[in-house]
């Protein structure tokens, strides 16, 4: 578990996170009820997730928090082996917070973490944000004709 203040505790290159702010993988301070809220209302690719995912979700995952203070504003998680894989999922500022460059350092925090550093495959799907994860080492899938999925898009929602 690790904690980076606005001090730059954290990792050292890119942008430091904005006074106030802290990002930590501390599964104790994470607030569901914050989580639960973005992803079910505010989200485009979760809309009406019931809760008990988002709750499966957090305690199955590497989490970030992004904290203003002792409030949750930001979040990711990494799905992952811990080993060879991992899907980058759920990543967002909360919109009073965003300008600051919080998603910025945020995902210097993930893609520095030490068991992100070793994936042999780290990956993510996105409808918006090619631009933000580009710039941390993202691009298109090399052999995208390999990959197959079974897609089940309500899958999340309640019954």
């Amino acid at each position: 578990m690790s904690t980076a203040h606005a001090q730059g505790t954290g990792p050292r290159d890119g942008p430091a996170l904005p006074e106030g702010y802290e990002i930590s993988t501390d599964p104790a301070r994470l607030d569901v009820d914050v989580i639960y809220k973005y992803l079910a209302e505010e989200s485009y690719w979760s809309t009406g997730i019931a809760r008990d995912v988002v709750e499966r979700s957090v305690a199955n995952s590497l989490c970030f928090g992004v904290y203003h203070g002792t409030t949750q504003v930001g979040f990711a998680r990494v799905v992952t082996d811990w080993a060879q894989f991992g899907l980058l999922a759920d990543v967002f500022v909360l919109s009073e917070h965003r300008g600051k460059g919080l998603s910025k350092v945020l995902m210097r925090h993930v893609v520095e973490h030490e068991v992100v550093k070793r994936l042999r495959r780290f990956q993510l799907v996105t409808n918006d944000a090619h631009g933000l994860y580009s710039q941390f080492g993202f691009g298109e899938i090399a052999n995208p004709g390999r990959y197959m999925e079974i897609l089940r898009p309500d899958a999340h929602r309640s019954p």
